[in-house]
C-alpha cells in the first residue's frame, strides 16, 4: 500500500470521525432545543391553569420574567443531575429517580425566591401553586418525551425486525417463571432483531399471576397446563427462566416435558451470573448438573475474604478440573498473588490464560512442576513463600490407578507428605488437603492412598504451627474422566451408553459448589479436621445415564442402548461419606462436618512413609497393596496372585442391552 492511499485512507476515517462528532452535536442540540420547549411550554401551562386560562395582564409580564429564570434553572438543574448522559430510546425506571431529584432540587432556589425576595422583587416571585404545577408538568413532560422517543423506537424496530420475515417459519416457545428472570429474557428475545423465537407465553405456578400480563405477554397458565398449552399453540421450545429453580421443581418440568414431548432449555444458574461468565438472558441446553445442582451454596463470603484476601495463594493440580474452579474462586478473593501449580503444560495454559483475561490485575504466576519433586517444590517455596496451600493435585481415577500402584502412592501420599512438610518450613498458615469419599473403607488402591494422605495431614497437624485440614466429598460432576463426560461422548457416537451396574449409586457434586465448600472449611479449619461435605442423598448411575440420553433429544432403550458392563476393579456399589463408628459433628455451616476421625501416633505414621517410600523405589505394586491393607484396617484392597498378571475386573453383571 503506497503512502497516497493510506493518507487517502486516513482522510477517511478522519471525515467520517468528524461527521460522526457533527451528528452527535446536532442531536445533542436537538434535545437540548426540545427539553427547552417542554419547559418553558410547562411554565406557560402552569399559569394558564393558576388563572382558569385568562391570564391578566398584570400577570403577564410576571410571567415572562419568571419563565426565563425558572427555566435557565431546571435546564441547569437537568444537567447537574446527569440527564443527558441518558440515551433516549432507553430511558427507563432506573432513570426515573435522576428525573426526580433534578425536579426536586430545581424547585428548591423557586421556592427560596418566593420566600425570601423583597415585595419590590414581585416579578421574582413565583406562587406557590405555580412552583407546584410547573414542577409536575415540566419534569412529566421531559420524561415522557424520552418515553415517548423509547416508545417510537421499540414500535419500528419491531416492525422492522418482522417486516420481510416469514412469520409462518418462526418458532414459538413458552416461557416457564414469570419473575424478574423470565421477565430480563422475554425483553432480551422482544428486542433482537436476529432472533426467529416468538414467545408465546408464560407459565408459572403462582396462581395471582394466571391471566396477567408481562410487556404484553400473557401468563397462560402453570407448569401442569403444559401439555395442553404445547400442543394448542404449537410450542417448539419450553423454556425455563428461573435463575434458582431447585433440582426438584427441573426433575418434574423435565418429565412432564418429556411425556408432550417438547424440546426444554434454560437460563444460566446463578453462579454462572454471579461470575460474571453469562447474562441472565442467555438460554442454553438444559444439563445434568441443573437436575442435580441448582440449590446455590450460601457461603460466609466475609470469612473466605478473611481467609484468602492480600495472601499469596497457591493451587496444585490447578489444571484439573477441582484445581481449576478452586484458582477461579480463590481469584474472586483478590488474593495478592495465585500460584498455579500443574505438570501438564497445556492445561496450566488453558487456566492461566482464562483468569488473565478474567482478573487481568490479578498477579497470577503458572509454574509446571511436579509436587513429588522436592528441589523444585522447595524452590518454589522459598522464592514465592506462600500463605495457603488447596492441595487439589492427584490420580483420582479408580480403575486406572489398580495398574498403576507405585505412581498411585508417590503422588497421592508421599508428594502430600513433603508439601506439608515443606508447608511447615516455610510457615504456611494453612494448608487444605482435597480428598474423597472413596476414603471412607477403602477397597481400591486410590482409596487407600488418599485415607493415607488424610493420616499424614493429621500428623503434620499435631507436629506443626501451620494448620492442616482435609476436605472429604463424592464425585464431582463434569470433572475430568467423570462419569457425565464419558456419558456424553457415548451419545455423540450413537451408543450404547455403558453403566457398571444398575444398583450402582454415587454421591455428586457439582464442581463450583465443591470449590466454593472447599474455600469455606478451609477457612473454618483450626488444625486437624477433616471436613466431610454434605453430598445430599446418592443417586443412581443408571438415572444419570437416563437423563443424559433425555436431554440429548433422544429416549433411552429405544433410540440408544443402555448396557451393562460389570463393576470394575476397586468399585464400589455404594460409596460412603463416613465411617459408622466416626461421630459427626455439625459446624456454623449447613453443609459442612467434621468427622472425628482418630489419628495415627508419630512413631507409626513415620514408620508407614518409611515402608512406602521403599516400596515405591522397588516398584512393588504388590507389597504396597498388602501394607496398604496393614496400615489401614478397614481397606479392603483386592491382592492378585502374582504382580506380573493384571487386575482382574469383576465379572460383568449383565453384557446384554436392558429392556425398557
Amino acid at each position: 500500500m503506497d503512502a497516497s492511499h493510506q493518507l487517502d485512507q486516513l482522510s477517511a476515517g478522519t471525515n467520517k470521525d468528524g461527521n460522526f462528532r457533527h451528528i452527535r452535536i446536532l442531536v445533542r442540540a436537538l434535545q437540548f432545543i426540545v427539553d427547552l420547549l417542554v419547559l418553558t411550554a410547562a411554565f406557560v401551562l402552569a399559569y394558564l391553569v393558576r388563572f382558569d386560562f385568562a391570564i391578566p395582564l398584570s400577570e403577564r409580564q410576571h410571567l415572562a420574567i419568571q419563565a426565563i429564570v425558572v427555566v435557565l434553572i431546571q435546564f441547569f438543574l437537568l444537567n447537574l443531575a446527569g440527564v443527558y448522559t441518558f440515551i433516549w430510546r432507553y430511558v427507563g425506571m432506573a432513570e426515573l429517580r435522576t428525573f426526580f431529584n433534578a425536579a426536586l432540587y430545581s424547585a428548591i432556589p423557586v421556592v427560596f425566591m418566593r420566600v425570601f425576595l423583597l415585595e419590590e422583587n414581585q416579578s421574582l416571585r413565583v406562587p406557590f401553586s405555580i412552583i407546584l404545577l410547573d414542577t409536575v408538568l415540566a419534569f412529566g413532560g421531559v420524561l415522557g418525551a424520552r418515553v415517548l422517543r423509547r416508545g417510537l423506537y421499540e414500535t419500528w424496530g419491531k416492525r422492522r425486525r418482522t417486516n420481510g420475515k416469514d412469520q409462518s417459519a418462526r418458532r414459538s416457545i413458552l416461557l416457564v417463571g414469570a419473575g424478574h428472570a423470565g421477565v430480563m429474557v422475554a425483553k432480551e428475545i422482544q428486542n433482537r432483531s436476529n432472533t426467529d423465537l416468538h414467545i408465546a407465553g408464560f407459565v408459572d405456578d403462582a396462581p395471582q399471576k394466571r391471566g396477567s400480563a408481562i410487556h404484553g405477554i400473557k401468563v397462560l397458565g402453570n407448569t401442569w397446563d403444559l401439555p395442553a398449552l404445547v400442543r394448542e399453540l404449537n410450542i417448539d421450545h419450553v423454556v425455563v427462566s428461573i435463575v434458582q429453580a431447585s433440582r426438584a421443581d427441573f426433575r418434574r418440568i423435565l418429565n412432564i416435558c418429556e411425556q408432550i414431548p417438547v424440546k426444554v432449555r434454560t437460563i444460566p444458574s446463578l453462579y454462572e451470573i454471579l461470575q460474571g461468565r453469562v447474562k441472565v438472558s442467555r438460554i442454553r441446553d438444559v444439563q445434568i448438573e441443573d437436575l442435580l445442582g441448582r440449590e446455590p451454596v450460601q457461603l460466609d463470603e466475609p470469612e473466605i475474604a478473611r481467609f484468602v484476601a492480600g495472601k499469596v495463594v497457591m493451587v496444585t493440580g490447578a489444571g484439573g478440573s477441582i484445581g481449576s474452579e478452586l484458582a477461579r474462586q480463590v481469584a474472586r478473593f483478590h488474593p495478592s498473588a495465585l500460584l498455579l501449580v500443574e505438570r501438564a503444560e497445556f492445561a496450566l495454559f488453558s487456566i492461566d490464560r482464562e483468569l488473565r483475561t478474567a482478573w487481568p490485575d490479578l498477579r497470577i504466576v503458572p509454574l509446571v512442576a511436579n509436587v513429588g519433586r522436592e528441589t523444585r517444590m522447595r524452590s518454589i517455596f522459598k522464592c514465592h513463600r506462600p500463605a495457603l496451600v488447596l492441595h487439589a493435585a492427584a490420580h483420582k481415577h479408580v480403575p486406572m490407578m489398580e495398574f498403576n500402584v507405585t505412581e498411585a502412592v508417590r503422588n497421592n501420599v508421599l508428594a502430600t507428605s513433603l508439601l506439608g512438610e515443606l508447608a511447615a518450613e516455610f510457615n504456611v498458615e494453612v494448608f487444605v488437603l482435597i480428598s474423597t469419599d472413596k476414603a471412607v473403607r477403602p477397597s481400591s488402591v486410590m482409596g487407600a492412598t488418599k485415607r493415607t494422605a488424610e493420616l499424614v495431614i493429621q500428623d503434620l497437624s499435631t507436629r506443626f504451627a501451620t494448620r492442616y485440614v482435609a476436605v472429604r466429598f463424592g464425585n464431582v460432576i463434569g470433572s475430568t474422566g467423570s462419569v457425565i463426560p464419558i456419558f456424553n461422548e457415548q451419545i455423540r457416537k450413537g451408543g450404547p451408553v455403558t453403566v457398571t451396574h444398575p444398583e450402582m449409586t454415587r454421591y455428586f457434586m457439582t464442581i463450583p459448589e465443591a470449590a466454593q465448600l472447599v474455600l469455606q472449611a478451609g477457612a473454618m479449619g483450626q488444625g486437624g479436621e477433616i471436613f466431610i461435605l454434605d453430598m445430599g442423598k446418592p443417586i443412581r448411575i443408571l438415572d444419570l445415564a437416563k437423563a443424559a440420553v433425555m436431554l440429548s433429544g433422544i429416549r433411552p432403550f429405544s433410540d440408544i442402548d443402555i448396557v451393562f458392563t460389570g463393576v470394575r476393579a476397586g468399585e464400589k456399589l455404594y460409596e460412603e461419606l463416613e465411617l459408622t463408628e466416626e461421630q459427626m459433628s455439625r459446624t456454623r455451616h449447613p453443609k459442612i462436618f467434621i468427622g472425628k476421625i482418630n489419628a495415627y501416633p508419630e512413631d507409626k505414621m513415620r514408620h508407614a512413609l518409611q515402608r512406602l517410600a521403599i516400596l515405591c523405589e522397588g516398584s512393588l505394586d504388590l507389597e504396597l497393596r498388602r501394607f496398604l491393607n496393614e496400615l489401614l484396617p478397614e481397606a479392603q484392597l483386592t491382592i492378585p496372585d502374582t504382580v506380573s498378571e493384571p487386575m482382574p475386573e469383576v465379572v460383568p453383571v449383565a453384557t446384554l442391552q436392558m429392556a425398557n
